[in-house]
């Protein structure tokens, strides 16, 4: 691969106007409540509300994204058929705006429900909305490398897309515990909470597919879209600079999710106000709104590679501080989470604007469409998602962390406190150096860079 794109500067130069790229980005609103809510409530929802064991709760939340990872690649093949053939991929995506459907009915489990059940109703409801969230996520992911925009553009189009997705985290993340009711959350509190959140996740994500429209109409998407199937799989998979970002990105989606899962259990069980989940969420997604344009400017002027090597380290040091725990001091704590917040967001930004430069450099090779690539990406991403709570339920299972209902307040050992900590600071700071060391593997930035 010797460039970006061998087509002239003024068909890849486009500038896309803000009004069709704020409507993208708004369906970013609605898939934040997807990506944070269930990551942040349900292994609690499951452990201290349904009173499911931590190691069945977790693999209640792992089982279900096993068959992502061969499902996301068959809707990104099934979307590059629809590019094909329609010229856009839009009947996938308003296919997947019922996904709130699924978002409500995964926390309004029946009454009379404990323990296995409970944990086979949420997982049968977390099934169905992965499936939904993927034919929304795919083909609306795929809109960068579709458009014909340059190196530069795509980072600003997803820059959009990322301060939006990171204030649909924020309002989720903040409105979901206050909806349930707080520390007297009861299951009539979840379903109202799963009810009312995805009444907005339907509305935004209605503003992106229109919004996808009007980005395609000022930077029109070629409908050519290679081979598809499993020989498609095979070429992505086959290709060495994807291979490592999409690794990195594994063990980058691992350890956010896992912070995300042992948000509740640190507030209420190291610093003893379950209160705090609110105070934390903020401190982990405020800065992202601040900060994104300024990983924008980082990028422009080092590259994206070196400014999300840059984040990760800066999650690596910040989760160290955390495995501290009380004694560190709740200030010194707040700030040691807004410091995973700024990492975050690049480590939202960045990966997600190199995925395009994959692909486009793969496109300029005679390979495959933007749909595999990224059903392949979306499918790591879900896979990290799994992962990271159930990594964290392995910590609370070996620590001996007793299950609950509502209401109940069991004495925990001094294990399970200690898995608690350690599981929420030492743990992510680990899965991140993997990362690091991951990404450093990949070098398609500097070539591609020099192409815009």
């Amino acid at each position: 691969m010797t460039g970006l794109d061998r087509r002239p500067a003024a068909a890849t130069d486009a500038t896309l106007p803000r009004g069709p790229l704020a409507g993208f980005a708004a369906g970013s609103l609605g898939m934040g409540v997807w990506v944070t809510v269930p990551g942040l409530l349900l292994l609690y929802f499951l452990t201290d509300v349904l009173a499911v064991g931590p190691w069945l709760a977790g693999l209640a939340l792992l089982l279900p994204k096993i068959a992502d990872v061969l499902l996301h690649p068959w809707v990104g093949h099934r979307a590059d058929v629809e590019q094909t053939r329609r010229g856009d991929r839009r009947r996938l995506l308003l296919l997947g705006c019922a996904l709130p459907v699924a978002f409500a009915a995964l926390f309004a489990v029946p009454g009379g429900l404990t323990g296995a059940p409970a944990a086979a109703w949420v997982a049968v409801f977390f099934i169905a909305g992965n499936l939904l969230f993927a034919a929304y996520q795919v083909p609306y992911l795929s809109t960068p490398a579709d458009l014909r925009i340059g190196y530069h553009e795509r980072t600003r189009l997803m820059a959009f897309r990322m301060v939006v997705l990171t204030l649909g985290i924020l309002v989720s993340g903040l409105l979901a515990p206050l909806l349930t009711g707080g520390d007297a959350a009861t299951r009539g509190g979840y379903q109202r909470m799963g009810v009312v959140l995805a009444v907005g996740m339907l509305v935004a994500m209605l503003v992106g597919v229109a919004g996808i429209a009007r980005l395609r109409g000022s930077a029109p998407a070629s409908t050519a879209s290679g081979h598809g199937g499993w020989r498609a799989l095979r070429t992505a998979l086959r290709d060495r600079q994807f291979r490592w970002l999409v690794a990195a990105y594994l063990a980058m989606s691992t350890t956010t999710h896992l912070v995300l899962a042992g948000v509740p259990y640190y507030a209420e069980y190291e610093l003893r106000a379950p209160g705090l989940t609110t105070v934390l969420v903020a401190a982990f997604v405020a800065p992202a709104l601040l900060v994104t344009p300024a990983w924008l400017v980082v990028a422009r002027r080092v590259g994206k590679q070196r400014a999300l090597l840059g984040a990760q380290g800066a999650f690596a040091i910040g989760s160290l501080v955390l495995a501290v725990g009380r004694p560190a001091g709740l200030p010194v704590l707040v700030a040691a989470v807004a410091v995973l917040g700024v990492a975050f967001a690049g480590m939202q930004l960045l990966p997600f604007s190199m995925l395009p430069d994959v692909i486009r450099a793969a496109s300029n090779a005679g390979s495959t469409g933007a749909g595999t690539y990224t059903g392949v990406w979306t499918a790591t991403e879900a896979t990290g998602a799994a992962l990271g709570p159930y990594a964290y339920a392995l910590c609370l299972t070996v620590g001996g962390f007793v299950a609950s209902t509502a209401g109940e307040s069991p004495v925990q050992p001094d294990a399970a406190l200690a898995a608690v900590r350690y599981g929420f600071g030492l743990l992510p700071a680990v899965a991140m150096l993997a990362a690091l060391l991951l990404q450093r593997r990949y070098t398609l930035d500097a070539t591609a860079r020099a192409a815009s």
